[in-house]
């Protein structure tokens, strides 16, 4: 369901070029992306969201050549098949957590439904914190919430950028099977970018930069 061929990024301020490896996953299949800083892990996790767009090479998603999408049509199909889980959170500060998942559903294009968004708020430990604001959760709940925001349209591709790099041992390997299987609920690709090899056993598939 997503697809490389001969990635490459250039960035010409620093006169530095990246070359990816070329990987496939099927429906379901998961894959862990490891490598030091400065490797270009976050350029590729943009590249596969088509966040930048390659010198050289293609990103297939569920059949359909990203790369060669317009800057519109590219930002719909994001929004439509793609979920970001980001190291810093991005929801809205002003709304509450159910908001901000009715506002995540509403720019996908995709219908709100109160019973969907109960049930993932159940799941990841964030029902009680339904109507809060943002600005009233603590940094883990935070982090759920960003999962939540990453899934509740069920996206073809979760994409991961250093989920737990600043967690302990016991929170990071919460975090990374609350991935696992809201990918597998989904039935979404789950692409965990990251310097953090505590995760390595968790995955069958490893890419190493």
């Amino acid at each position: 369901m997503i697809k490389t061929e001969n990635l490459t990024f250039h960035y010409k301020q620093k006169g530095h070029t990246f070359h990816f490896p070329d990987f496939a996953l099927e429906e379901q299949e998961n894959l862990l992306i490891l490598g030091k800083s400065g490797i270009g892990k976050t350029t590729l996790l943009h590249l596969l969201a088509g966040l930048l767009k390659p010198v050289n090479g293609n990103v297939f998603i569920d059949g359909v050549n990203i790369t060669s999408l317009s800057s519109s049509k590219l930002d719909t199909f994001r929004g439509q098949n793609i979920g970001l889980v980001f190291q810093k959170n991005h929801a809205v500060q002003s709304l509450s957590v159910f908001e901000n998942l009715q506002a995540r559903l509403f720019f996908s294009k995709k219908t709100s439904n109160t019973t969907i968004i109960d049930a993932l708020l159940t799941e990841l430990g964030l029902i009680e914190y339904k109507n809060r604001k943002v600005n009233a959760l603590s940094e883990g709940q935070l982090q759920r919430l960003g999962i939540a925001l990453s899934v509740i349209h069920n996206p073809k591709v979760i994409l991961a950028d250093e989920p737990t790099s600043s967690l302990d041992d016991e929170n990071c390997s919460i975090v990374i099977e609350l991935l696992k299987r809201q990918a597998m609920q989904s039935n979404a690709n789950l692409i965990v970018i990251t310097h953090d090899h505590r995760v390595k056993s968790s995955f069958s598939n490893t890419i190493t930069l």
